[in-house]
């Protein structure tokens, strides 16, 4: 069955919950935040990026923790038909959502702008657990400058991964290559234009320019060059499940510059992942500890490895080593710089993220291929 409402509708519990189309904003986050209010929101990085909990298709308890770089969902046990909307968006975006707009941004920007073509978005994931999910960007257009209540031209979704039944509004209409990936095409309306593109088969990253998607919709007619980008978003949407997924990182550039995570073009996770380990606390000596989670599909993985301080003291560099126990060979790493020499491996901050309060941390993953078994393995830090 195909699902009838989009992440989109919010503002229909936030009309019912507080009689206006506004999220509850708990303010700043520094350290790790937790977030249970069902349409609460924090900011990081300076007010750069705004992450929302957005529980907008059901009355069950949900709460994400808030890192310096994304969120993770820590609590959901979500049960609602997949034949109609999802339980929720928890989201960390770029822009506007019904009045809440991150800090310093160019949007509400207009299509025909010339920055519009360098703006470039990037997203790393994680997806441990089970459930019936998908992981995606929405990106909103209006037909004017909108910053509050709904918008009204399209919404352009970008499923990077998704599992179980599932699917995006509408019907299937194309397979595209874009971005560097192969697209399926869905397009409904729900009162406004919803096009999904879907990845086959998913991935754990990606990383874009909204241009290439928005200038596909438009050649279909679902889009016009006069409308203006209000938001990028990129989130979750669980119907069953949820507990565990996460956005490790997630970057917005608007001077054309590639974010600094992987692009969308690396070796894709099959969806759903044959087997996910679990975070790994992996030891750790010095004054930082490292944790490890993996996205396995049986013949490669990626791994997103979170570095903490432990120590009283500010870290003002840190260097991470372990040792792989079969034949995994590192293709690709984002956050940091990873050298490999036999099985023995070294990563060691980059020159933005190399320092780190006490109780703070940071993190950088990895993509490897291998054959065989796949443990887990042991850390240093220091």
């Amino acid at each position: 069955m195909r699902r009838r409402f989009r992440a989109g509708l919010v503002a229909l519990g936030l009309l019912a919950a507080t009689g206006a189309g506004v999220l509850l904003t708990t303010g700043a986050a520094h350290a790790d935040t937790t977030i249970c209010e069902k349409y609460g929101s924090t900011t990081i990085q300076g007010g750069r990026y705004v992450v929302m909990n957005n529980v907008w298709g059901t009355t069950q308890p949900q709460c994400i923790n808030v890192t310096s770089t994304g969120f993770s969902i820590s609590q959901a046990n979500h049960n609602v038909p997949t034949n109609g909307a999802p339980a929720s968006y928890p989201a960390v975006y770029y822009g506007c959502h019904y009045a809440n707009c991150s800090s310093g941004s160019i949007l509400p920007l207009r299509v025909s702008d010339s920055r519009f073509a360098g703006i470039q978005t990037s997203v790393s994931m994680s997806f441990p657990g089970s459930g019936q999910w998908d992981a995606a960007y929405d990106v909103w257009f209006d037909p004017t400058a909108r910053t509050d209540g709904q918008n009204t031209g399209a919404e352009i979704m970008v499923w990077v991964n998704h599992a179980g039944a599932p699917q995006p509004v509408g019907s299937k209409v194309a397979t595209v290559n874009l971005a560097g990936a192969t697209w399926d095409v869905w397009f409904g309306n729900t009162g406004w234009n919803v096009v999904s593109y879907v990845r086959n088969p998913g991935a754990g990253s990606a990383s874009f320019a909204p241009a290439a998607f928005f200038n596909d919709a438009v050649s279909r007619g679902y889009a016009q060059n006069s409308w203006y980008l209000t938001s990028i978003q990129a989130g979750f949407e669980p119907w069953t499940g949820g507990q565990g997924l996460a956005v490790n990182n997630f970057s917005v550039t608007t001077d054309g510059t590639p974010p600094t995570t992987p692009p969308v073009t690396t070796p894709p996770v099959t969806t759903p992942p044959v087997t996910t380990s679990p975070t790994n606390p992996g030891g750790g000596t010095g004054k930082c500890s490292v944790t490890y989670t993996k996205n396995d599909w049986g013949n490669g993985f990626t791994a997103d490895i979170k570095v903490t301080n432990t120590g009283t003291g500010t870290l003002n560099a840190w260097t991470v080593g372990w040792k792989f126990s079969g034949n995994q060979v590192i293709t690709n790493s984002w956050n940091a710089t990873v050298t490999q020499s036999g099985t023995s491996v070294t990563a060691k901050n980059l020159s933005y993220n190399g320092t780190i309060a006490p109780g703070g941390s940071t993190t950088f993953g990895i993509q490897a291929t291998y054959s065989g078994s796949n443990p887990d393995p042991s850390f240093t830090c220091s």
